[in-house]
């Protein structure tokens, strides 16, 4: 019988879709560690345990996360049911050593994540090569595939055009055009129109390009050119914001299932 609360999970980044993996593997018991930049770039905040870094805590879909300052304190913190997410974006070492590391950051290139980081080792999507890079790889990319675990052999490669939501695909994402100080003139939640200015970087305007419902803001601050700074929901569904996606629920349900099948000794 497998006990999850036995095997403390170090998930690194908690963005969106890092945290339908998050979401999944608490939701079962494991004790959760989220590693994360001082200043994260998720741009689907309300449905991120990054945001914790900001606001202090978030609660998403029933389950809750927390800022922490410390190794020592993310231990404790996770041991008592809560993801902890601490702003440190290289694995440290903890005082009680990760059975699992799942590299969430969707960088569609490996960083600093190998195979030998953790007993078991799971990335995510594009540049990650299952049994080279670590030990498992789950496929990010929308299509038949999505959420598949891959054992042996890279995740398809990064195609750089975002995948199509209620028909729209590349112009639902905003990004930066030029270097400057990002800022917004909208919220989560607002319909906006084609060709509507909803933030500046500098004195650059920002436009929506589609119609829809604002699901995706990155914090406000310094941003680079091509940055991806915001998204836009082009299915009206006022529940998009404040639930996890499909997408990244069936990632999720990858990793948990990579996991399961390791501590059950059937790879």
């Amino acid at each position: 019988m497998i006990d999850p609360s036995s095997h403390l999970v170090v998930v690194r980044g908690g963005g969106d879709l890092g945290s339908g993996v998050i979401w999944r593997l608490r939701r079962v018991g494991f004790p959760i560690v989220v590693l994360e930049l001082e200043r994260p770039l998720t741009v689907r905040r309300t449905v991120a345990f990054s945001s914790a870094i900001t606001e202090g805590s978030i609660t998403i879909d029933g389950i809750a996360g927390r800022s922490v300052t410390s190794v020592e304190e993310a231990a404790d913190v996770a041991g008592d049911g809560i993801v902890a997410v601490l702003a440190q974006p290289s694995l440290p070492s903890f005082p009680v050593e990760p059975s699992v590391v799942v590299d969430a950051r969707l960088a569609k290139q490996v960083l600093d994540t190998t195979i030998h980081q953790a007993p078991f080792a799971v990335g995510l999507g594009p540049g990650f090569s299952a049994g080279t890079d670590c030990d498992a790889v789950v496929e990010t990319m929308r299509g038949h595939r999505l959420g598949r675990v891959i054992w042996d052999g890279p995740a398809a490669p990064n195609t750089g055009v975002p995948g199509e939501i209620g028909g729209a695909s590349a112009d639902r994402v905003l990004r930066a055009e030029g270097e400057g100080a990002l800022y917004w003139h909208v919220d989560f939640g607002d319909v906006v129109e084609q060709g509507q200015v909803l933030g500046h970087v500098d004195n650059d305007p920002i436009a929506a390009k589609i119609r829809g419902t604002v699901r995706g803001l990155l914090l406000p601050g310094p941003v680079t050119a091509g940055l991806k700074i915001g998204d836009i929901d082009p299915r009206f569904d006022p529940t998009a914001i404040h639930e996890i996606s499909d997408k990244a629920l069936s990632i999720g349900g990858g990793v948990l299932e990579a996991v399961l099948v390791w501590l059950g000794g059937s790879t």
